[in-house]
C-alpha cells in the first residue's frame, strides 16, 4: 500500500505516473487525443476521450509498475483548468465536445458584460477578468445553444463540471460531483473571498447553481474509485488544476516564491499568502491551494501560447520534425537578424487580455529561414514570462533575489532556459524532478493517505538540477524586450 497513482490530465494528451512512498517516480504512461477546431478560436475535446485515455493511462502505468492496484494507497488527480463539460446527471451522457480553456467563442459575450459595467463585481468576487478563458461565459454558452439544454439543466437533469469533476464523475460510478477549491475558483462563478459558489454571478450568466459540484479541499475525500475501473477500490483524497499542482510541487509555500510551467501555455503564479492580491496590472487572482479549509492565494499570469508554438511548428507550418528540434534550430540562428514571433494564435493572456488578437510576425528579411524563426518561437515564450513578472512586481512589489522555479516540457530545454534568465535578468531554477504537476497532485494524496511528509517535509526533498545565471548584457536585452513590445502594439493594432 506505499505508492500513489498520479492522474495528470492535459490539454494534448492524458498521462498517469505512479510514484512509491518517498515519492519517486516509479513508472508511467501517456496517451495523446485529438483536438477539435470547428471554427476560427474554438477549441473542443471529445468528452469521453479525456475518460477513456485518463483510464487506459492508469491501467497502463500500474501494469507497468509491476504492482496490483491493491497496492495503490490513493489517487490525486491534477487537471487541464477552465475546460468546460456539461453532461446528464444520471447517464453521464456529454451533451456536447468539451469546451477547451484555449476557446475564445464567448469573446462577443464577454464584451458585452464589460460594456454593461460588469466586470468589476466579477473581479472583487472571482479575482478573475471577463474573458472568453474562464468556464462560466462557456457554460452559459452551451445552455443558450444546445437544444433542450437549458430546460434540462433547470430541471435538474444536468450537471456541470471541469475536467478534475468529470473524471471522478466517472471514477466513482456517478457517486460523486465534487471539484476542488482551485479548479472551483477558475470557473468565473466561485467566490475565492467567502469561499462559496457566487449567486450573483450565476445569476447574470443565467446558470441554474444546482449544477455546481460541491467545493472541497484540496486534500479531501473526493469518493472511491471503484474496482471495475482499475482492478481494486481505491480513495480518491488529492485535486488540484493543473497551475496549482505544479506551485505545490515546486514547494512554493512561501509568500514570493513563484514558478513557471511551460506546457501547452505557460502559467507564472506567486504565492501571496493567505491575502488576496487584487491586481492593478490585469493578472489574475487565484487560489494557489486550499488545505484544512484554509485558501492560500496567489497572482497568476496566464500565457496562452507556450508549447504551443513550437507543436505549431511541427503541425502546422511543418518545419521540424520533433519539439527538441526547435532548440537545435535556435543555437543556429542568424544573431543579426530581429525576427519577432507574436503567437497570438487564440488572442492574447496577460497582462494584456485581447481575445481579438492574433499572431503576427516581424522582421522578416530574404535570409530568415526556419532557424530564425524557430528561434522567434522559443524567445517569445520568454518576452511573455517578462511581461507577467513585471506586472506581478508592480503588485506585488520586488520579489528580490527570489528565483524563478520552472517545470513543464519546455523547461528541459537549456536553451530556452539560458534565454528566460537573460531576458529576465533573473536566475531560473529548473529542479531535478520535473514532474511537479503530478508530483504536487500525488503529495496532496500521498500527505491525507499518511504516506508523505508534512508541508515542510515535502519542501526540505525539493532538489535543483540547474540554475540559469543571467548572461545576456543589458544593452542587447533592452533591445530585444523593446523589440517585442513595439511587436505585440503593432499586432494589437492590425
Amino acid at each position: 500500500m506505499g505508492f500513489i497513482l498520479a492522474i495528470d490530465q492535459g490539454t494534448t494528451s492524458s498521462r498517469a505516473i505512479v510514484f512509491d512512498d518517498k515519492l519517486n517516480i516509479v513508472t508511467s504512461a501517456q496517451e495523446e487525443f485529438a483536438q477539435h477546431f470547428p471554427d476560427s478560436g474554438w477549441v473542443e475535446h471529445d468528452c469521453m476521450d479525456l475518460w477513456t485515455t485518463t483510464l487506459s493511462t492508469c491501467r497502463a502505468a500500474i501494469d507497468k509498475a509491476g504492482i496490483s492496484a491493491t497496492d495503490i494507497a490513493a489517487i490525486g488527480i491534477t487537471n487541464q483548468r477552465e475546460t468546460t463539460l456539461v453532461w446528464d446527471r444520471k447517464t453521464g451522457e456529454p451533451i456536447h465536445n468539451a469546451i477547451v480553456w484555449q476557446d475564445r467563442r464567448t469573446s462577443d459575450m464577454c464584451q458585452r458584460l464589460k460594456a454593461d459595467g460588469h466586470e468589476e463585481m466579477v473581479t472583487k468576487r472571482t479575482g478573475l477578468l471577463l474573458d472568453p478563458y474562464f468556464s462560466g461565459t462557456k457554460l452559459a454558452w452551451l445552455l443558450d445553444t444546445v437544444d433542450g439544454a437549458r430546460a434540462r439543466a433547470e430541471a435538474g437533469e444536468l450537471v456541470f463540471g471541469t475536467v478534475d469533476s468529470w473524471l471522478i464523475w466517472h471514477l466513482t460510478g456517478g457517486k460523486r460531483h465534487v471539484t476542488d477549491a482551485t479548479n472551483a475558483a477558475r470557473t468565473l462563478l466561485y467566490d475565492i473571498i467567502k469561499g462559496e459558489w457566487s449567486s450573483e454571478i450565476c445569476d447574470l450568466l443565467n446558470i441554474p447553481m444546482a449544477m455546481l459540484p460541491e467545493v472541497l479541499d484540496c486534500g479531501a475525500d473526493f469518493g472511491i474509485a471503484e474496482a471495475e475501473h482499475l482492478g481494486a477500490a481505491i480513495p480518491i483524497l488529492g485535486v488540484a488544476g493543473d497551475q496549482q499542482a505544479a506551485t505545490i510541487g515546486q514547494a512554493c509555500f512561501k509568500p514570493g516564491m513563484l514558478k513557471s510551467t511551460y506546457g501547452t501555455g505557460c502559467f507564472a503564479l506567486l504565492n501571496t499568502g493567505d491575502t488576496p492580491v487584487m491586481s492593478k496590472n490585469r493578472l489574475l487572482t487565484t487560489i494557489a491551494y486550499q488545505l484544512d479549509g484554509k485558501p492560500t492565494y496567489a497572482l497568476e499570469g496566464s500565457i496562452f501560447v507556450a508549447g504551443a508554438v513550437v507543436q505549431w511548428l511541427r503541425d502546422g507550418l511543418k518545419v521540424i520534425g520533433a519539439a527538441p528540434d526547435t532548440h537545435a534550430l535556435a543555437q543556429q540562428a542568424d544573431d543579426t537578424q530581429d525576427v519577432v514571433l507574436v503567437p497570438a494564435f487564440t488572442g492574447l493572456g496577460a497582462p494584456y487580455w485581447n481575445a481579438e488578437c492574433r499572431g503576427a510576425m516581424f522582421g522578416l528579411t530574404r535570409g530568415s529561414g526556419v532557424a530564425e524563426v524557430a528561434r522567434a518561437a522559443l524567445e517569445s515564450v520568454g518576452y511573455q514570462t517578462r511581461d507577467l513578472l513585471e506586472a506581478m512586481q508592480a503588485d506585488w512589489g520586488d520579489t528580490g533575489d527570489t528565483a524563478l522555479r520552472v517545470d513543464g516540457g519546455m523547461s528541459a530545454s537549456d536553451w530556452a532556459m539560458q534565454f528566460l534568465s537573460d531576458i529576465l535578468d533573473a536566475p531560473v531554477d529548473r529542479p531535478k524532478i520535473l514532474e511537479t504537476t503530478a508530483m504536487g497532485a500525488a503529495w496532496l494524496a500521498g500527505q491525507r493517505a499518511g504516506i508523505y511528509p508534512n508541508m515542510q517535509g515535502f519542501a526540505d526533498i525539493w532538489a535543483l538540477e540547474n540554475r540559469f545565471q543571467p548572461q545576456m548584457e543589458q544593452d542587447l536585452r533592452d533591445r530585444k524586450y523593446k523589440a517585442w513590445k513595439r511587436a505585440v502594439a503593432a499586432a494589437q493594432a492590425f
